[in-house]
């Protein structure tokens, strides 16, 4: 009892804070929103290279073209040079934002960060078998420093500092005590009428919509690979190869998470715009690991990957359609699985823009256990939010059909409302979670129906780098499911999401 009136006082004592961070960071941007453009530092160095830009600076009447970057998903594909323009409008900070090094007005210094605060309830994680009901806050904090010379280089580095508040549970996905995220250096120039890339480092990187490949924004701690990456850009065609090693994340110490041989990931890619109305991809990836543990199947794998995934739209009508087939070995079993993920929008010539949309998602399970051949899907590095941010429903051993319907009131408001059925694709094979975890109780067992679940979001851009979010997910469970002892599950989030 101690310990947990211990726990709930951390609680709201960390709840307090980040409310009140929350408003700080809602006035700043306020604030910085209002602020009145200030003169460039440096006019001179504008001068020698634009002197047109200059020109235009001097005359009230003159149009400036140039528009301050926004903040990215990436971090490092901003590009903070326009700041050596000086008709672009000021802000607090900007002094650290865009620090010349030398004459180049392309070679220069940029700092920034990243603060995510989000409280979450979960009233029956993993549907209450063996667990309880949770509240807690999860903290993550990012710095950056990023490092243009001239045209060919970029050196990158991002710490990370991830931690969950009164959480019960802590997995590494919840928290990692200051590390390094990413600290890379990358090439890039001209080759043959095309672009050349070569990147090498600690780095994050995702494909298409991240169903299996993803940096993992959802949970607290982002994935990274130390990987050796190449791309080569040439009309309308990209060829990209690379080799890495998923950084495995420990919270004993600061700075003491690894990657090694024990878990590998490499391949090479293809993309193709413009095919038709829409973008064509595909890969060829071989995932490795020393030590897989699955219900039927452990030791070694080696799983070859092989995907194709076509998006695009025409007129009113989107759509994002991919498929995935996967086989090798696992100890002594073969390995033959497969997953498809599709999505078809349409939008409503009608106020607050409505689009209806259909996801329609399959993943295949192991129907014959001992058998010698392993079909459950292995979902990768998937994005902890493709179907919800409670985490009830993993890409395995899956059929899912979800309709939704999206508002938009405002330009910066976002509403989502969406229906979300599921069954199992074999009763032979278990109920998954996100990432692969099975419910107890229900490999071979119970009927295909899983469950259905409904799903609220709302995504408000407070200001142009601070967004809002809240999520609802009721779950109701199946006879499956709840033979197994599991039960209806509720979940619920609000987070702010601040860059700078």
């Amino acid at each position: 009892m101690v310990s947990t009136a211990r726990r709930g006082r951390r609680f709201e004592k960390a709840a307090s804070v980040t409310v009140c961070a929350g408003l700080l960071l809602v006035f700043a941007a306020a604030a910085c929103a209002d602020a009145p453009a200030q003169p460039a530092a440096n006019m001179s160095l504008a001068a020698d290279t634009d002197s047109g830009a200059t020109a235009a600076a001097r005359t009230p009447s003159a149009t400036c073209d140039a528009k301050r970057p926004v903040v990215m998903f990436n971090r490092w594909q901003e590009d903070w040079s326009v700041l050596a323009n000086p008709c672009v409008p000021r802000k607090p900070l900007d002094s650290l934002k865009y620090i010349p090094l030398g004459a180049d007005p392309s070679s220069y210094l940029s700092l920034g960060m990243n603060l995510r605060e989000r409280i979450e309830s979960n009233n029956a994680t993993l549907f209450g078998i063996g667990t309880q009901s949770d509240t807690y806050l999860l903290q993550r904090l990012q710095v950056h420093a990023d490092m243009h010379l001239a045209d060919h280089w970029q050196f990158f580095v991002q710490l990370e500092d991830a931690r969950p508040f009164g959480k019960n549970v802590v997995t590494p996905v919840d928290k990692n005590p200051l590390d390094l995220e990413q600290a890379f250096v990358t090439y890039t120039g001209a080759l043959g009428g095309g672009t050349f890339k070569f990147r090498v480092g600690r780095q994050e990187m995702a494909f298409d919509l991240q169903r299996f490949i993803s940096v993992r924004d959802g949970p607290n701690v982002r994935q990274a690979y130390d990987a050796i990456w190449a791309d080569y850009e040439y009309q309308q065609w990209r060829f990209i190869a690379y080799a890495t090693q998923p950084v495995q994340y420990r919270d004993v110490t600061v700075f003491d998470d690894v990657s090694n041989r024990n878990l590998t990931f490499s391949g090479v890619r293809f993309e193709r715009k413009s095919a038709g109305p829409g973008d064509l991809s595909g890969y060829w990836s071989l995932y490795s690991r020393s030590n897989a543990q699955y219900l039927d199947a452990s030791g070694p794998e080696r799983r070859d990957v092989w995907d194709t995934r076509y998006s695009g739209s025409y007129g009113r009508f989107n759509w994002d359609i991919e498929g995935m087939l996967q086989t090798g070995t696992v100890g002594n079993d073969t390995i033959l699985a497969w997953a498809i993920g599709s999505i078809a929008g349409y939008k409503l010539d009608m106020p607050w823009s409505p689009q209806v949309s259909v996801q329609v998602d399959a993943a295949s399970g192991d129907r014959h256990p001992h058998g010698g051949r392993l079909e459950t899907f292995n979902p990768l590095f998937p994005n902890g939010y493709y179907f919800t941010l409670a985490g009830y429903t993993s890409y395995a051993n899956l059929i899912h059909i979800k309709p939704s319907i999206t508002l938009k009131p405002t330009t910066s408001l976002a509403l989502l409302g969406a229906l979300g059925f599921q069954w199992r694709q074999t009763t032979a094979d278990a109920v998954y979670q996100q990432p692969l975890q099975p419910v107890p109780g229900t490999a071979g067992k119970g009927s295909l129906w899983t469950g259905m679940y409904l799903q609220l979001r709302a995504d408000w851009t407070i200001a142009a780098n601070l967004i809002g979010s809240i999520e609802a997910v009721h779950f109701q469970v199946g006879n499956s499911i709840r033979q197994a002892g599991g039960r209806n599950a509720d979940y619920a989030g609000i987070e702010l999401k601040y860059g700078w």
